[in-house]
């Protein structure tokens, strides 16, 4: 990935900063655009992510890679969040992933090995209790990375997703200590992935940096699941 220029939004922390850190230790320019990033963007606000990606790109000279990382979590059933949270989490989560993809893709259009790579979750496609709204919004993020992936084929521009299962991160750390019982909840959380531990952002990093990568030059339209089996393996109960 040696030259490679991408932008990574929400690279301050959590899977986005060990993205950063990988992509940059493989020879790629980065730029983190988050509230606390290079250049601090807020991607619900329009002005601020067109501003934000013109800083990016001017610091670039172009753009070959996208990661569209940034977003919130959301916990409880249908009934727990009222109308104005669930647009916020849309907002943050859906809507913002577009307002940084249209940004960009200008740029994206430009290169040689243009990848966008959008963070999904495991949540769009496992049903999970208390995670209603959450999994609503990375529902919609496995529809748009395959819209985008048909509609920007033709211009060169690759368009895949990560999704983890639930990841050692400073959000999962936050819900853990609002657990009643953190320790038991850490457990429970642990247990329901095969494995039988929480998945590393930095085993999502290098799904991300693969997709981004000109190694995957044929793949497009994917959900790359990173989640202990969570997913895809039913097993039976130890005797």
């Amino acid at each position: 990935m040696n030259g490679l220029r991408a932008i990574v939004t929400g690279g301050a922390s959590g899977i986005g900063a060990a993205t950063v850190a990988l992509l940059r230790s493989r020879g790629a320019r980065v730029v983190v655009l988050d509230l606390a990033g290079d250049v601090p963007v807020d991607v619900s606000d329009a002005a601020s992510v067109d501003a934000g990606v013109a800083s990016a790109l001017a610091t670039l000279g172009g753009l070959d890679v996208l990661v569209n990382n940034a977003g919130i979590g959301a916990a409880g059933t249908v009934a727990d969040n009222d109308d104005a949270e669930w647009h916020r989490v849309f907002d943050v989560n859906v809507v913002g992933m577009v307002r940084v993809a249209r940004a960009c893709l200008p740029a994206l259009r430009e290169s040689p090995c243009a990848a966008i790579v959008n963070t999904c979750s495991v949540a769009a496609t496992a049903g999970l209790p208390q995670r209603a709204l959450y999994s609503a919004t990375k529902g919609a993020v496995l529809s748009l990375t395959l819209a985008m992936a048909a509609d920007h084929i033709g211009e060169g521009i690759r368009v895949n997703c990560v999704n983890p299962g639930t990841a050692d991160t400073p959000w999962v750390g936050r819900l853990l200590d609002a657990a009643a019982d953190p320790e038991a909840e850490r457990a429970a959380l642990e247990a329901r992935q095969p494995l039988g531990r929480l998945v590393s952002a930095e085993e999502v990093a290098e799904a991300i940096c693969y997709l981004a990568s000109p190694a995957a030059a044929s793949t497009t339209g994917t959900a790359l699941a990173v989640d202990g089996g969570m997913q895809g393996l039913r097993l039976r109960a130890p005797r």
